[in-house]
């Protein structure tokens, strides 16, 4: 349902005709992420992308990195309520963990890609071991340890 939802969100949202417009909650993360790194005293800047759908990250006016509607962790996060909902515990322990994790997912989300935006500009060389494997394992990997903390700690499922 949560899928559906998301699906039709970002049908209404993006614009592919005349000119890429991505859906506010990835130029969102961009801008979050870059104001991260304007925070730690890095130059960085975003821009929707002209020539596909995705925000550019600048780091020293240079294209560095970009966000994609899979990078900004909403897919993730219905995953995660999903799971949280499929086992769960109490009607408030439920609801309080789905929002408190989500927003969890979401700072991590945050911060592992201003780590990575920066990584890839220090170190371009190494963009497929940072992209395709190092950086997902830490969205995936905090995904699966609330999902643990969740059924040990307050799911209908613990063992008891």
């Amino acid at each position: 349902m949560f899928s559906a939802m998301y699906s039709f969100y970002l049908k209404n949202e993006q614009q592919v005709e005349g000119r890429f417009s991505c859906a506010p909650i990835t130029n969102t993360v961009a801008k979050h992420t870059s104001g991260l790194l304007n925070f730690l005293k890095y130059d960085v800047d975003y821009l929707q992308h002209k020539k596909e759908m995705s925000i550019k990250l600048l780091v020293n006016n240079q294209y560095v990195a970009r966000v994609i509607e899979g990078c900004n962790s909403i897919s993730l996060i219905i995953l995660f309520v999903a799971f949280i909902v499929a086992f769960s515990g109490s009607l408030k322990a439920t609801i309080l963990y789905s929002v408190f994790g989500s927003l969890f997912i979401y700072g991590i989300n945050i911060v592992r890609i201003a780590i990575l935006t920066i990584l890839l500009h220090k170190y371009p060389s190494h963009q497929e071991i940072l992209h395709n494997l190092l950086f997902p394992a830490i969205i995936y990997g905090t995904i699966f340890l609330l999902w643990v903390i969740w059924v040990r700690q307050f799911s209908n499922y613990k063992k008891g």
